[in-house]
């Protein structure tokens, strides 16, 4: 039996970064697609409460075989629909993207990409979140295929760790080819935010967020650092988000 790989994301079910992975999982497995019917970036892991969730069958990948739905809620929502009401069978594996844009470092708090993998490991479920530094609507996918389609294959074939997932992140295409992937931690930074002060026709005053990334981390272990230096980044990441260290000191005083 092929393995089952359901596929989200956070950019919408007719983005062009899930229509890539789509053709790249259907090459791997039995692809089913639960995905946001909207784009729902920043969501991170926010779920549907107070209002009803719905979702309708598409055929945007009918000409594959592929049955695919789209969802009135989040990419969390998406995971959890797919797993206890559409799927007759839980997934071997969980991909959410491709992402139009980074989710390296600090980013994965904020990330739908992300929660959405997440949201599988919370399930029991091997997920993995990819993305790409190109926010662009059009961003070019085709130069992360083969890694793409090396690390999902690892993955079904070794299974993760209970309760972790895989944040992979591919540099913006360039004139070079990707130099491979290394396994790293996440870097230290932020996003420094600004509100731009803006006036409407009606004369009343808006804020538009803006900003920008600061690194604050020099080394040359992080996701960052292989992002800039051409290299894809895989960091493992858990929904544990205990501070073990300092448990333990608080236990011992």
């Amino acid at each position: 039996m092929k393995p089952l790989i359901l596929i989200t994301n956070d950019d919408g079910i007719t983005s062009k970064g899930i229509g890539f992975l789509v053709n790249i999982m259907h090459q791997i497995g039995e692809v089913v697609v639960v995905a946001p019917d909207s784009p729902q970036s920043g969501m991170g892991h926010a779920i549907t409460i107070h209002d009803p969730l719905k979702y309708y069958e598409s055929d945007i990948f009918s000409e594959l075989g592929i049955k695919a739905y789209q969802c009135s809620g989040t990419p969390a929502d998406c995971v959890k629909l797919a797993k206890n009401h559409i799927l007759d069978r839980l997934p071997d594996l969980v991909v959410s993207g491709v992402n139009h844009g980074s989710n390296s470092s600090v980013s994965i708090l904020y990330s739908g990409t992300m929660s959405a993998a997440l949201e599988a490991t919370i399930e029991g479920l091997p997920a993995i979140g990819f993305s790409v530094c190109d926010y662009s609507y059009d961003a070019e996918f085709d130069h992360t295929k083969e890694l793409v389609s090396e690390i999902a294959k690892k993955v079904i074939e070794k299974g993760l760790p209970s309760a972790t997932a895989l944040n992979v992140n591919f540099p913006k295409v360039s004139d070079e080819p990707i130099k491979g992937f290394k396994y790293c931690r996440q870097a230290k930074g932020k996003w420094q935010e600004e509100f731009d002060e803006r006036t409407d026709p009606s004369g009343r005053r808006y804020l538009w967020l803006t900003g920008k990334y600061v690194l604050f981390d020099e080394g040359n272990d992080t996701d960052e650092w292989a992002i800039n230096n051409n290299y894809a980044s895989v960091v493992p990441v858990k929904i544990d988000l205990t501070d073990h260290d300092y448990l333990q000191k608080l236990l011992s005083e």
